[in-house]
C-alpha cells in the first residue's frame, strides 16, 4: 500500500496529518492489518499508524531525528499527546510531558510528565511521575509506542531502572513487552532494575460496533462499553480479571467472571478480532429492593477483619454509610455511585 491510499483511509482526520502522509516513503501492513507509514526506507522513523478499518491510531512528528510531538489514540477515542523535552527539574532533569486531548488536533490538558527519552534511540523504559493522573489505558498506550519504536530501531531489550517497580507497572508492561523468562524470580529482578523486556507491541482495532480490540498472537484484550476484558494470565503471570477474555468453540468471548465461572457473556468475536455477536442482557426482574443496613455493617466487618488492623475502624465507618439495593445490572455484579451500591438481582 502506498501513502496516498493510506491517506484515503483516514477520512475526516486526513487534513490533520496530511503533512505526515506527504513524508511517508515506506508503508507496511502488520499481521492484523495495521498500516504503518515510515519517513525513511530503513523504517526508523515511524509517522502514522492506521488500523485495518482506517482509524488513525498514532501520529508522530519529527524534526530531523528528534521527536517534535506524538499523539496516540486511546480506547475511548480521545488522544494522548506527548510533548518531548517539555521541562527541566527534579527528580530526573529533562522530562517529557503528557497531555489529554479530545481530538487529534486539540492541545489538550496537561496531565503529568516522565523521564525524557531519545525517541530516535529508545534505550530504556522511562519513569512516570504520577500514574494516577492518567486516563484509563493511557499508560499502556505510551508503553506500546515505546515498544514499537524500540522494535523499529532493532533494540533487543529495554529495562526499567526507576524508583517505582510496582506490580501494576509489571502487569502493564506485559501488554507491550515480553520479559526475560530465564529469570527464576522475574518480579524480584524487576524490582532491582535488572529484568530485560523484549519489545513485543500489540496491534489495536477499533471495530464498527465500538469495541477496541488488542491483538498479538491472539486477541488479548477488549475494551467494550467502558469495560476492559483481558486474559487472566499473560506470559505465565496470573492477574485478577473480573472481566475476562476467553476462548470457546473457535470464538473469543468477553465475559463477566466470578466464583470460577462465566456469570454473563457480553460480546463474541472471531479469532481475528471481528465482532460476531453483541450479547444483549437476559431478562431480569425489574424491581429495586433495598437491603437492611445490617447487611452493609456485616460486609464492613468482614472487610475489616481481612485488612490491616489500623484500617478496621475506617472501613467499618465507611460501610455504615452505604445504601445497598438489589437491582437489574448488565455485565456487572455491583455498581457504586457515591455511597449508593447496587447489587445484581440475578
Amino acid at each position: 500500500m502506498d501513502a496516498g491510499r493510506a491517506a484515503l483511509r483516514l477520512g475526516g482526520e486526513a487534513a490533520q496529518v496530511a503533512d505526515l502522509v506527504a513524508l511517508a516513503e515506506v508503508v507496511a501492513v502488520e499481521r492484523h492489518g495495521t498500516t504503518v507509514c515510515y519517513a525513511d526506507a530503513a523504517r526508523r522513523r515511524r509517522l502514522l499508524e492506521l488500523d485495518r478499518h482506517g482509524t488513525l491510531l498514532l501520529a508522530l512528528r519529527w524534526h530531523d531525528t528528534t521527536l517534535a510531538e506524538g499523539r496516540v489514540r486511546l480506547s475511548d477515542g480521545t488522544w494522548l499527546r506527548v510533548e518531548p523535552q517539555a521541562e527541566t527539574g527534579e527528580p530526573w532533569g529533562r522530562s517529557d510531558r503528557l497531555w489529554h486531548a479530545r481530538t487529534v488536533a486539540d492541545r489538550g490538558d496537561a496531565l503529568t510528565h516522565f523521564e525524557a527519552l531519545d525517541w530516535a534511540a529508545v534505550d530504556r523504559i522511562p519513569t512516570l511521575a504520577e500514574p494516577a493522573r492518567l486516563p484509563a489505558g493511557a499508560g499502556t498506550a505510551v508503553l506500546n509506542v515505546i515498544a514499537s519504536l524500540a522494535r523499529d530501531q532493532g533494540r533487543d531489550a529495554l529495562r526499567y531502572g526507576g524508583p517505582y517497580p510496582t506490580e501494576q507497572l509489571f502487569t502493564t508492561l506485559l501488554d507491550s513487552f515480553h520479559y526475560d523468562t530465564t529469570r527464576d524470580d522475574p518480579l524480584a529482578a524487576f524490582s532491582r532494575g535488572e529484568l530485560a523486556w523484549r519489545p513485543a507491541p500489540h496491534e489495536r482495532v477499533f471495530t464498527p460496533e465500538g469495541a477496541c480490540v488488542y491483538l498479538r498472537e491472539r486477541v488479548e484484550k477488549v475494551v467494550w462499553r467502558s469495560r476492559v476484558y483481558q486474559r487472566p494470565n499473560a506470559q505465565g503471570i496470573g492477574r485478577h480479571a473480573a472481566y475476562r477474555v476467553r476462548d470457546t468453540g473457535g470464538r473469543v468471548v468477553c465475559s463477566l467472571w466470578a466464583l470460577g465461572t462465566a456469570i454473563e457473556d457480553t460480546l463474541e468475536l472471531d479469532e481475528d478480532g471481528h465482532v460476531v455477536k453483541i450479547l444483549e442482557p437476559p431478562a431480569q426482574p425489574a424491581e429495586h429492593r433495598a437491603l437492611p443496613p445490617e447487611v452493609a455493617d456485616a460486609i464492613g466487618a468482614i472487610v475489616a477483619v481481612t485488612s490491616a488492623p489500623a484500617l478496621g475502624p475506617i472501613l467499618r465507618a465507611a460501610a455504615c454509610r452505604l445504601t445497598l439495593t438489589w437491582a437489574p445490572l448488565h455485565g456487572e455484579l455491583a455498581s457504586i455511585r457515591g455511597d449508593a451500591v447496587r447489587l445484581s438481582n440475578r
